[in-house]
């Protein structure tokens, strides 16, 4: 299993959000400008890209990372870990003190395992509830 970094979003990530957001979630509103100026990761394994994720910089020292997607026959494997883990890394590396992602309160507990804590209260995003959580980042080269 390895992760490729993309400063551009590629044709795997577009499928596999695609696969999990849109058709096994009804998400509408998948893909945004964010997109562009985002770094984009995919996991793969054995040539098979199985995950994507995408960060950007939402102040100078602050990243979102969202996107977060693993595909159905490959989840509670660690590979969102993996993944997620990978982003703070390069996250620390570019200088980025928070690490935030706005999670589907369903998966909470999965982000909380990884040192991200909630703050407020949840909203919906296209009728979906999420939350916002934050964790300082704490890579250490």
């Amino acid at each position: 299993m390895y992760i490729r970094t993309f400063d551009y979003m590629p044709e795997e990530a577009v499928s596999i959000r695609t696969e999990v957001f849109i058709d096994e979630q009804h998400f509408k509103n998948e893909f945004d400008d964010n997109d562009k100026i985002a770094t984009h990761l995919v996991v793969y394994e054995n040539e098979e890209a199985i995950a994507t994720c995408r960060y950007f910089a939402k102040e100078s020292s602050t990243y979102l990372v969202g996107r977060i997607a693993v595909k159905s026959s490959y989840r509670g494997k660690g590979i969102g870990r993996l993944m997620l883990e990978e982003a703070e890394k390069q996250i620390y590396q570019k200088g980025g003190i928070i690490m935030e992602v706005s999670a589907q309160v369903r998966v909470q507990p999965f982000y909380e395992k990884l040192g991200l804590q909630a703050e407020g209260s949840p909203y919906p995003d296209e009728d979906c509830p999420h939350i916002l959580m934050r964790k300082t980042v704490g890579y250490k080269v």
